[in-house]
């Protein structure tokens, strides 16, 4: 063996440990910050009302208005759950959500951390009962939030492609994938905890949901950030790309303080794309309001010594003229 040979295998050895090395502090990369959160008990278990449900006959609907009451309002005859239990489309409908979410693991493992995530920064959180449901692809309530309870409607998540969304519009559907319910949960305690504007005013709205999205980068730190605004990466890429022109057509156009009814739906409400009125239109996502919205709240948190706590009631106005920004070019 020569000298540059034995040089070599010297050099790769340095290498392979120093590799090993990088290797166990990345599998310790984890913050402070986030060991401290990890340390937060929380305990949860979904209950599953659509397994329990799509496997009963009409001789169980007492014990299942026994077990689950909140499922079976009074108001309701007997006649309508017997039916729902007889229905063809209906056990279907728990056949595709049963093979799509056969288990829960997962599911409560990632409930568990937004839990104590949320419990870190708001103490007097208390860990909801959780159950899952279906809701004949009912996509506007795709997760409700009551005292004490998080009803979660998985026939809401079979994916993009799946024939029972036939007759959706896109920009909707492309939400209904299991990567989006964690985020949908998030989204459902933030507006909790967020008072909606009293002003009318666009950037009122914008900084509303900037706050609700804020929030979910505190308590998912480890969600891409278009998952938790709902866009594609495409859609994401877009609008990073663009926020610069975008911004600078807010101002031209004096819409920040306008109070005109017409700009929510252009701009925050979810939509296939926004309306600029211009070529770039059909390129643009929907939401382009509330992901500036974001980074005027990022950029405020960034320049100012302020807790969540005081960002949730600070004022549109006064929150903007305070955070400094400027979009990235």
């Amino acid at each position: 063996m020569t000298l540059n040979t034995c040089q070599t295998v010297s050099n790769m050895k340095y290498y392979i440990v120093l590799l090993l090395i990088f290797g166990f502090l990345g599998c310790d990369s984890k913050s402070g910050l986030e060991k401290e959160i990890d340390m937060i008990p929380v305990d949860v278990t979904i209950k599953r009302f659509d397994k329990v449900f799509g496997a009963s006959g009409p001789s169980d609907l007492p014990r299942l208005k026994q077990e689950y009451p909140i499922f079976f309002p009074e108001q309701y005859p007997d006649s309508i759950w017997v039916s729902r239990l007889q229905d063809t489309l209906q056990q279907q409908l728990h056949q595709e959500v049963e093979k799509k979410f056969p288990e829960e693991t997962v599911m409560e493992e990632e409930l568990m951390h937004l839990f104590q995530h949320i419990k870190f920064y708001f103490p007097q959180f208390k860990t909801p009962i959780v159950y899952t449901t279906t809701s004949d692809v009912d996509y506007k309530n795709k997760v409700i939030v009551a005292n004490d309870l998080l009803i979660i409607s998985l026939d809401t998540y079979l994916g993009e492609t799946h024939p029972f969304y036939e007759g959706i519009q896109q920009y909707l559907v492309k939400n209904f994938r299991a990567s989006q319910i964690i985020p949908d949960v998030a989204n459902e305690y933030a507006r909790q905890l967020v008072s909606h504007p009293r002003q009318r005013s666009l950037l009122a709205q914008m900084i509303y949901y900037g706050k609700l999205l804020y929030l979910k980068d505190l308590w998912l730190p480890d969600v891409p950030d278009n998952e938790k605004i709902g866009y594609t990466n495409e859609e994401f890429t877009w609008v990073g790309d663009n926020e610069v022109e975008m911004w600078r057509y807010f101002v031209e156009n004096e819409l920040l303080y306008s109070t005109d009814a017409k700009l929510p739906p252009r701009f925050i409400n979810p939509a296939p794309f926004s309306k600029f009125y211009l070529e770039i239109d059909n390129e643009s996502p929907g939401m382009t309001g509330r992901y500036l919205g974001w980074q005027i709240v990022r950029s405020y948190m960034e320049n100012n010594p302020t807790t969540v706590q005081q960002l949730l009631i600070q004022d549109a106005e006064e929150l903007f003229t305070n955070s400094k920004y400027k979009p990235k070019k």
